[in-house]
């Protein structure tokens, strides 16, 4: 039997979804794919987009929540070659600890940007999604793209938005892994079961996007590097393939079986075997439940906002709008 797979992620830019598109079919001929314009950051946007979902197919077997920003990285070169000669130079390069920071930015809806994209849009998406992810006699997997650079010293209950901080992608990615926990909590009897998976340092846009100033050429001198780094420490994968390691693991496995505590990661080993290994999150269930609670009520506010928005708007300027 087929299986229905969404994945997010490139679906804002319709360029970007197109050639991915086209990839795909020139891959697998065979499959059936189909483009779903989405911006997570945007309410509206995620909401039209499950409601197209809801009408196209009966039932969701995997949702991967991969979409994600990183805007305005900022390098602290300070700090990186403080590190550079501490005992935790491995760990600042595995993971970015203590050398990145990010300027936010606030989308139309009045969210944080980062938070949005990165975690909201995609909370409000299985939200919308229920009807297709929970059905009786059938599994179905949530799966999250999260980030090595997820660090529980980023993030707070208190400002779950990190309106107040300069870590936004971390605290962003750090929540996708409480939200995980939680979703597992309120959904496995009901068939839902979410896991989380890191890529690995992989050599994307993004990571380009950190130092936007060093030359193409600059980038190729450092692999050779990178390279060395792997002998040391596995998540060097480097290329989006081997990054995507952990996301064909898990889809070959029986969810239920899964621990909803780990942060399932690609690794690529010195001699370039690609590889998955379970790692402990620092995370725990009332934490995560608090959070799911305080997301909630996000919501709700985020929902009556939108419809006093809509209920405000003269009917005469609708038409208009749509013409």
């Amino acid at each position: 039997m087929y299986k229905v797979v969404l994945v997010t992620g490139a679906n804002r830019n319709l360029r970007r979804a197109e050639a991915a598109h086209s990839a795909l079919l020139t891959s697998h001929p065979k499959a059936q794919v189909a483009l779903l314009q989405m911006d997570t950051s945007s309410i509206s946007s995620v909401i039209n987009a499950a409601c197209e979902v809801k009408l196209r197919y009966s039932r969701l077997d995997y949702l991967y929540l991969n979409a994600g920003i990183m805007p305005n990285p900022q390098f602290d070169v300070k700090a990186f070659f403080k590190g550079l000669f501490s005992s935790s130079v491995i760990t600042m390069f595995a993971t970015g600890e203590g050398i990145l920071t990010q300027k936010d930015g606030v989308t139309p809806d009045g969210l944080q940007e980062v938070f949005a994209t990165n975690l909201f849009g995609h909370f409000l998406l299985v939200r919308e999604l229920e009807p297709l992810l929970c059905q009786t006699n059938l599994t179905s997997q949530v799966i999250w793209t999260s980030s090595s650079n997820a660090h529980c010293s980023a993030f707070n209950l208190e400002d779950i938005q990190h309106q107040k901080g300069i870590q936004p992608y971390s605290s962003s990615k750090y929540a996708s892994d409480l939200l995980s926990l939680a979703l597992n909590t309120h959904f496995n009897k009901q068939g839902l079961y979410s896991s989380v998976i890191c890529p690995g340092f992989v050599m994307t846009n993004l990571t380009y996007g950190i130092l936007p100033s060093f030359p193409a050429f600059l980038w190729t001198l450092l692999m050779p590097v990178f390279w060395l780094i792997r002998v040391f420490t596995n998540t060097f994968t480097l290329t989006p393939y081997n990054g995507a390691e952990a996301l064909f693991w898990l889809f070959k496995q029986k969810p239920e079986l899964l621990d909803p505590q780990a942060k399932y990661q690609s690794l690529t080993s010195g001699l370039g075997n690609n590889y998955t290994k379970p790692h402990k999150m620092n995370i725990d269930l009332d934490t995560s439940e608090i959070f799911y609670e305080k997301l909630l009520q996000l919501e709700s506010k985020v929902r009556k906002t939108k419809k006093e928005k809509e209920t405000s708007i003269p009917a005469g300027s609708q038409e208009s709008g749509s013409s």
